[in-house]
């Protein structure tokens, strides 16, 4: 059995993608969608700061969603196209911490962030009244405020016991970034404690505030099928599904991936769904939530 020096050794990213010709064009098309979602989220923010209209509630909180995706991308895409291009798979011990922070909370705070926007566009279908109340720019700010302090909370917390573990088998982690299911495998100690810690974290960030955008939607259909206006029944049913459509998109296969106990992943299955989540997903934002 192989040990090795935490503190010094680097982890091996076996990657996404074959080292052929197919790999390589699967790769140009990520980097396609990587620009798409970079350039789309990158206009969201602008046009919001720069237009003294969309500074209201919903559309701050859009433009938050949208530096989340700039963020969540840039952690793991650069790092897997680099390491493609240059032959290379490792990544430092810090490094892999550092991925493993940013990813986490830019997923566990967009989960939270998503929840907040089903709750605004709930209040100004069901609540019209009570919106500027309910939703003023005091309680936008508090809700920004507390998804970016418990995805950040989270992730230190997962962070930490991860680079703790002590980790005595192959440095090779089979996944494209520093997944934390990926990681588990290398250990050479019991993990149940972290397990129950991942599954705490998903029902806390991801399971719980999915329940609270679909009960939010529920109501908001429920609302819009009372509508006199087919015009308007249908926009509002048109819309709805769209947004329903993206959250699942990204809640599904990254509550999926945290909630399996390690001893069923499959590495293959495990990159797959994070194609989705964490690709797709922020490319999708722009146009599916505004």
């Amino acid at each position: 059995m192989e040990k090795w020096n935490q503190s010094s050794s680097d982890f091996i990213l076996l990657g996404l993608l074959p080292q052929n010709q197919t790999g390589l064009l699967l790769l140009l098309f990520i980097i396609f969608v990587f620009s798409l979602a970079l350039f789309g989220n990158s206009t969201m923010i602008h046009l919001i700061r720069v237009d003294s209209r969309l500074h209201t509630p919903m559309y701050i909180l859009l433009s938050q969603l949208s530096l989340m995706d700039l963020m969540y991308i840039s952690t793991t895409v650069p790092k897997m196209v680099f390491n493609f291009l240059s032959g290379q798979k490792s990544i430092t011990f810090l490094g892999c911490g550092v991925q493993s922070f940013f990813f986490l909370t830019m997923a566990c705070s967009e989960g939270l962030l998503l929840a907040s926007m089903a709750y605004g566009r709930f209040v100004a279908i069901c609540h019209p009244l009570h919106y500027p109340t309910r939703m003023s720019k005091m309680m936008c700010l508090k809700m920004i405020i507390g998804s970016w302090a418990l995805g950040s909370i989270n992730s230190l917390a997962h962070t930490v016991y991860a680079l703790h573990i002590p980790y005595c088998h192959s440095r090779s982690i089979n996944h494209f970034f520093c997944d934390v299911p990926a990681m588990l495998p290398l250990a050479c100690m019991d993990t149940w404690v972290y397990e129950y810690m991942i599954f705490v974290g998903t029902f806390v960030c991801l399971l719980f505030p999915f329940l609270g955008i679909t009960a939010s939607y529920g109501r908001i259909i429920f609302a819009v099928f009372h509508m006199r206006s087919k015009e308007g029944k249908k926009k509002a049913f048109t819309t709805c599904s769209t947004h329903l459509t993206m959250m699942t998109f990204y809640y599904a296969p990254l509550t999926y991936t945290y909630l399996q106990p390690s001893s069923l992943h499959s590495p293959t299955e495990d990159n797959i769904l994070a194609v989705f989540y964490t690709i797709f997903t922020p490319m999708l934002t722009p146009s599916s939530t505004a």
